[in-house]
């Protein structure tokens, strides 16, 4: 490797050695304040736990009607059972010393990450910066803003909306000799490990409108290509062991995958037919 080459190799590793201490510090920063309220965020979390969440009133509504169209079936399936099941309280368990002191630092490190997202992805474009034009540059406000809200839509989403489907579906299988006994850990490092994973999933829109702005990829070539976005959400989804939590994010990164398409095709960059003009005999 020649000495040209490896100069500006090493400063691009020491200028990623600058962002990433940066954003380190920024998390550190973010942890401590989050600290305060991690036990309210585990709190949330532990909900789905009781069995009452936003699934509970449709199934009322549903079972209400089930009533009043044919009362015999809902004679014949106890479903009066279900409508009237009291909550429950079914308490995280631990079994290592310590182990709820290192659940609070994990909580309250993505939360601190959350909470410093616009400067993590500010730093992620100033490392970038320097590849960019001038006029790219500009986009800087709208890629920080864009980033920071649609990972945070996509955190909420998970927790407001799939994970009460995933610990529903699991309560499920509760039976007279078959009880639930979650430890913590388990339960809050599965968690957590989606929320990252599911704000990663809403980010892939405005990656690609920052690629499509700048030129990079384009709906032509992302459009042909839907049969392979499947494939990959499908193996994505597959290192997850049952097969509801599989679904619940195969879908929405496909999902994700064919706004992208959209959005590749709205804003990307056009391009501009030059004609030259013979000059006139």
């Amino acid at each position: 490797m020649s000495e040209e080459r490896v100069v500006p190799f090493i400063e691009h590793l020491v200028e990623l050695r600058k962002r990433l201490v940066v954003i380190v510090i920024a998390v550190v920063v973010g942890m401590g304040v989050a600290w305060n309220f991690s036990t309210d965020i585990l709190n949330f979390i532990e909900k789905p736990l009781t069995g009452k969440t936003y699934l509970t009133d449709i199934k009322k509504k549903a079972y209400s009607k089930v009533k009043e169209w044919s009362p015999a079936l809902y004679t014949r399936y106890k479903l009066e059972q279900e409508v009237n099941a009291p909550e429950k309280k079914r308490p995280l368990n631990y079994s290592a010393p310590l182990e709820p002191f290192f659940i609070q630092c994990k909580i309250s490190m993505l939360a601190g990450f959350i909470l410093v997202l616009p400067i993590v992805f500010f730093q992620v474009w100033l490392f970038i910066a320097p590849g960019l034009t001038r006029q790219e540059r500009k986009l800087v406000i709208p890629f920080v803003t864009a980033a920071t809200i649609t990972f945070c839509i996509g955190a909420m989403f998970f927790l407001v909306i799939i994970w009460p489907v995933i610990i529903n579906f699991s309560l499920s299988y509760e039976a007279e000799g078959l009880q639930s006994w979650f430890n913590i850990s388990a339960y809050v490092n599965f968690c957590l490990r989606l929320v990252l994973l599911f704000g990663l999933i809403f980010e892939l829109p405005v990656l690609t409108l920052l690629l499509a702005r700048l030129g990079v990829v384009s709906y032509a070539f992302l459009a042909p290509k839907r049969k392979y976005a499947l494939l990959a959400s499908s193996i994505v989804a597959a290192f997850h062991a049952d097969l509801i939590t599989m679904f619940v994010i195969m879908i929405p990164l496909y999902l994700m995958y064919e706004v992208s398409v959209w959005v590749a095709f709205i804003f990307g960059k056009k391009k501009v037919k030059i004609e030259d003009e013979l000059p006139a005999t």
